[in-house]
């Protein structure tokens, strides 16, 4: 059971700023209600300006929080877009290695790239919340499938089954503190959708938001940021990926579908869907360019063999399930669940 949490912000500082601080309220109070022990990491809310001009700081609160013997769990505040300029600090000298040890670590978004150094430590992961977007959501509570998940890893440590949502919310145009109480507008949803491939295939996850894996080989964003993902090769290697799940879900830039294309042809590039056993797709929020990024999916990956599996309610489109990396999971989209074993 989980006693003790710590807050980072690895990527935005946004949590730190004022005109969010009813949410924060709002997510602290929650968290404290579940009998919890919550520590602000020294910068988690230093705000915008400070966490972008100081990542040493952004990584010092991340290793600080793995020495700390009474944390069990490290929730990240929310996504972003640089928590790439964090590597120096953690892996310059073997920093990460040297800290890291077996508590829950969950995150999404721009911290897939957070999720890919765990990885490359030896460490399993949680994806799919956030403390920000998920802990501190405006309604009179949770989301109840978002609060399913987050109070099963609070109670066990782990996820064991994750079936779909039966509702699926269109996002927020407004965090103002007059949205407290309120819900967003909510759909009937349908389900995993098996796109191609066979309907039972299984294999350990990895993967995350397909647009900072974009960023891994594309300096659109940050030109500097493929050449530190190659120099602390950040990226899992071809047979890295072998036999294992790709997740692919999008962020809220919505990305167009050409550049998403080009997103699936930079990991075509790099060998990922000639290794891996199968792919999860993330539900688009407000299900934006879903059929074309279905149409991209098949064109690209240009094998019908290799299993694709949609809508998934995981990532950047609410409500949100947590997905552990790391650990052996079986998808069965006829069953509509995805299971999960103890064996790391």
């Amino acid at each position: 059971m989980i006693k003790t949490v710590a807050i980072v912000s690895l990527s935005s500082g946004i949590q730190g700023e004022s005109f969010v601080r009813h949410e924060l309220e709002i997510g602290l109070r929650r968290l404290r209600a579940y009998g919890l022990t919550v520590r602000l990491m020294p910068h988690a809310l230093s705000g915008e300006a400070y966490c972008r001009a100081h990542p040493e700081a952004r990584a010092a609160d991340l290793l600080a929080a793995f020495r700390d013997p009474e944390v069990d769990m490290i929730l990240c505040a929310i996504g972003g877009d640089d928590t790439y300029r964090l590597l120096p600090w953690l892996f310059g000298h073997d920093e990460l290695h040297s800290a890291a040890c077996d508590k829950i670590f969950l995150g999404f978004s721009d911290t897939t790239i957070n999720h890919l150094m765990l990885h490359k430590v030896g460490l399993r992961s949680f994806y799919g919340q956030a403390f920000l977007p998920d802990v501190c959501e405006l309604a009179d509570e949770m989301l109840p499938y978002t609060r399913q998940y987050f109070e099963e890893l609070l109670a066990t440590g782990t996820i064991r089954e994750i079936v779909p949502s039966k509702l699926w919310y269109e996002s927020r145009e407004a965090f103002d503190a007059d949205r407290i109480g309120t819900m967003p507008a909510a759909h009937a949803d349908r389900g995993f959708e098996l796109l191609q491939g066979g309907a039972v295939f299984s294999g350990k996850i990895l993967g995350g938001c397909i647009d900072t894996l974009y960023d891994i080989f594309d300096g659109g964003r940050y030109a500097d940021m493929p050449v530190l993902c190659e120099r602390y090769a950040l990226f899992p290697s071809e047979e890295d990926w072998r036999g294992r799940i790709l997740l692919l879900e999008s962020s809220e830039e919505k990305m167009p579908p050409e550049k998403y294309r080009a997103a699936l042809r930079r990991l075509k590039d790099a060998g990922v869907f000639g290794a891996v056993s199968g792919v999860l797709v993330g539900k688009p929020m407000d299900e934006a360019y879903d059929r074309e990024y279905r149409e991209a999916l098949i064109e690209v990956i240009d094998d019908q063999s290799l299993p694709v599996v949609c809508n998934l309610n995981v990532g950047h489109a609410a409500p949100r399930c947590i997905i552990p990396f790391g650990v052996n999971a079986v998808v069965d989209a006829d069953q509509q669940r995805i299971t999960f074993s103890s064996d790391l």
